[in-house]
């Protein structure tokens, strides 16, 4: 806080020290060379101040005056006279100039002239006198005075007010003075035009009105047009382009007929008011197009006629344009035609005066400018009063919103008794209904689950059909070789009693040799190879249950109710050996089971998906019409992106496009009655739902039937 007052302080001081900064250098004397140029008095005026405001110009001669080191004399308010000092030598060749105080805030200024040793006191002005009084007509100071060739003049001025004292003077003759001050004023109309201007774009983006627009394009054009007749355009705007200069006598009338003709349009709505009238106008802009041609082709005089004549027969078109929508009762055409209208009566007046018919005099010079300052300003009105109209419009909009919301809040009323009648009745009718709906949704739920059981029996008669098969066979190798492995046992049996028979006290040759025989009798090398052979044949058929018990188990996996990694090829190897003694001879399974990742999942539940479609594929090729020779099912595993994709596929009589779009529909089968329940891929399509993956059918007519399983390494 404390080093934004010093900061705060130090700032002032500047200020002060920059506004009033004085010192005794000496008086400085102001050269005037080039009469066709403005000198400004900067760095040679001296200041004094009266505090009491008493001294008069005799007295103040004799006191010391302060130089002040300013360009422009800035003295700030203040309650003192203040007298400021200034000589000026004369080299030019001009004796009659003007001085300008170009500060109309003044309240009293008075200009003295200190001529070898002579005292002129020009006229006292400021704001206590009325405006016609002053020496020149004009908002700033301006006194004429005359310095002889190569002479010097002292000037005084002594100056009171209650405002901000700034003093920017100038010097200069009356022809540039003027001309500088006509050259102000012209910016000053500038300055209006703009504001003007930006008033109506602030209001077009305000109301989200486009007439705005076009109201801006068109008054910018009506503006040039009085800027290029009055020469002010070539001066200001295009002042070393003479192509321009030449030009712009047809160009600007003619972007100024165009944007006329596009307010017009715009502002009165043409198009929805007089369609057809609105037609009317777009063919005078193309009228105004062809004249453009001409002027572009070489032929000037005659585009100018042909311009001047699309105007006058334009301006009259649109009279009667505003005056057809004007009678269906439009505001804004009414103004357009009083706008119109007077516009159109200064045009008369301007050439009434060209003929000398009527006198020329200020009022008649200026009558184009006033005629369109009249109709630019009524149509300001026009698109003033528009936002009356909105305002309007809104409220009558909001009144006529009360009121229906009034009667909807007595037909609410009247419509919440006869409803709340209707409700309780409605109400005791769901009621009767949710009982009878709640009975059937019971039933439904009991024959769906019965249906889901006969689906689970189904798939459960046809595993155990397999498994019993598959298991049959080997146990049939086991027994089939346990008799004949007996009696070679027997054999061996009666063998070694021989052995254990033999008498030490007999004849020990001869009881080897009757051994040797009995050895060649029962032919004991074929019962050693036959033994190997039978024992090899029982270890097979143990093995290979196993495995299927192994399979089995792996299949189910009844008790994991968890979701755990698994390797899902081993699921399918698992799911193809219970169902091999399904598969027909003349169909080949091919695998190609890549490395996958393990995948986190409900084993038994993906299992049971691997059965249901293998399982399809292999009814599918049985009930083909036309099977080949061989049909095939091919299964393979990838893995892509953190998931591993599953393909079975096969060479059936695939699907049409109809059946595709039902085959995950609960119920809905192919298979001849009593074959399905129509429930299988459904619960493969909720399974691989609930493991958040998804599942692709891949089917064309005669060329077979591909179904792609894609799951997430993780369906957390």
């Amino acid at each position: 806080m404390i080093l934004f007052k010093k900061l705060l302080f130090l700032l002032i001081a500047l200020v002060f020290s920059s506004a009033l900064t004085y010192s005794a250098t000496p008086d400085s004397t102001l050269v005037f060379k080039n009469e066709n140029t403005v000198l400004k008095i900067e760095h040679g005026i001296s200041i004094f101040r009266d505090p009491a405001k008493s001294l008069t110009i005799h007295e103040v001669i004799g006191r010391k005056f302060d130089y002040l080191n300013q360009k422009v004399p800035n003295l700030g308010i203040t309650s003192d006279k203040i007298w400021i000092k200034f000589t000026v030598d004369n080299q030019s060749p001009a004796e009659n100039l003007m001085l300008v105080v170009a500060q109309p805030a003044i309240d009293s200024i008075t200009l003295y002239r200190l001529d070898d040793h002579k005292l002129y006191a020009s006229s006292k002005l400021g704001k206590f006198k009325a405006f016609h009084a002053r020496l020149v007509n004009n908002p700033n100071y301006i006194f004429p005075i005359n310095i002889a060739r190569n002479k010097k003049e002292t000037f005084y001025i002594s100056i009171s007010s209650t405002d901000q004292i700034q003093l920017p003077i100038s010097l200069g003759t009356p022809k540039v003075v003027l001309v500088n001050d006509n050259s102000k004023n012209i910016l000053f109309g500038i300055y209006a035009g703009i504001i003007m201007i930006l008033y109506n774009l602030f209001i077009s983006f305000t109301v989200k009105d486009p007439s705005y627009i076009y109201y801006i394009i068109y008054i910018f054009f009506v503006g040039l047009t009085q800027a290029t007749f009055q020469g002010y355009a070539f001066k200001f705007l295009w002042p070393d382009s003479p192509w321009l200069a030449i030009n712009s006598s047809f160009l600007v009338p003619f972007f100024s007929g165009i944007t006329t003709a596009l307010f017009l349009k715009r502002f009165l709505q043409t198009k929805l008011h007089t369609p057809k009238l609105h037609i009317g106008i777009d063919i005078f802009v193309f009228l105004y197009f062809i004249a453009l041609g001409a002027w572009i082709s070489g032929a000037h005089t005659t585009s100018i006629k042909c311009l001047q004549t699309l105007a006058l027969l334009g301006s009259l078109y649109f009279l009667y344009v505003a005056n057809v929508i004007r009678r269906k009762g439009s505001r804004p055409a009414l103004f357009f035609l009083v706008a119109y209208t007077i516009f159109l009566l200064c045009v008369v007046i301007f050439v009434l005066r060209n003929f000398n018919l009527i006198e020329y005099n200020l009022f008649t010079s200026y009558i184009l400018e006033i005629g369109s300052v009249i109709q630019i300003t009524l149509l300001s009105f026009a698109l003033a009063d528009k936002i009356n109209v909105y305002r309007k419009d809104k409220e009558q909009s909001q009144e006529q919103a009360l009121k229906i919301s009034k009667e909807n809040e007595r037909l609410i009323r009247e419509q919440n008794i006869e409803l709340e009648i209707q409700v309780n009745k409605r109400t005791e009718e769901l009621q009767n209904s949710n009982v009878t709906l709640n009975l059937t949704l019971k039933e439904l739920k009991e024959a769906q689950s019965q249906l889901v059981d006969a689906e689970k029996m189904a798939g459960l008669g046809q595993l155990t059909a397999g498994i019993a098969h598959e298991i049959n066979n080997p146990i049939n190798f086991v027994t089939s070789n346990i008799k004949p492995l007996g009696l070679d046992i027997n054999d061996l049996y009666d063998v070694i009693q021989k052995y254990e028979e033999l008498d030490p006290d007999q004849d020990i040759r001869e009881q080897i040799l009757a051994i040797d025989r009995f050895k060649k009798q029962i032919d004991i090398d074929f019962i050693k190879t036959e033994i190997n052979s039978l024992l090899s044949g029982i270890g097979e058929g143990a093995k290979r249950t196993a495995e299927i018990i192994r399979s089995l188990k792996n299949f189910s996996r009844l008790d994991e109710s968890d979701t755990k990694p698994v390797d899902l090829n081993e699921g399918l190897e698992s799911t193809l050996v219970l169902l091999r003694s399904t598969v027909p001879p003349y169909i080949k399974i091919i695998k190609d089971l890549q490395p996958i990742p393990l995948v986190e999942c409900l084993p038994g539940k993906i299992n049971q998906v691997f059965m249901n479609l293998i399982t399809n594929a292999i009814h599918a090729l049985k009930v083909k019409e036309n099977p080949a020779e061989e049909e095939y099912i091919y299964i393979t595993t990838s893995s892509v992106n953190e998931h591993v994709v599953i393909s079975i596929k096969d060479t059936g009589s695939g699907m049409t496009d109809e059946i595709k779009q039902k085959i995950f529909e609960p119920f809905f089968t192919t298979k001849q009655v009593g074959e399905g329940t129509g429930l299988g891929l459904s619960i493969v399509f909720s399974i691989i739902e609930k493991h958040k993956g998804h599942i692709d059918v891949v089917t064309k007519v005669n060329l077979g039937t591909e179904f792609i399983i894609t799951l997430p390494l993780n369906i957390q």
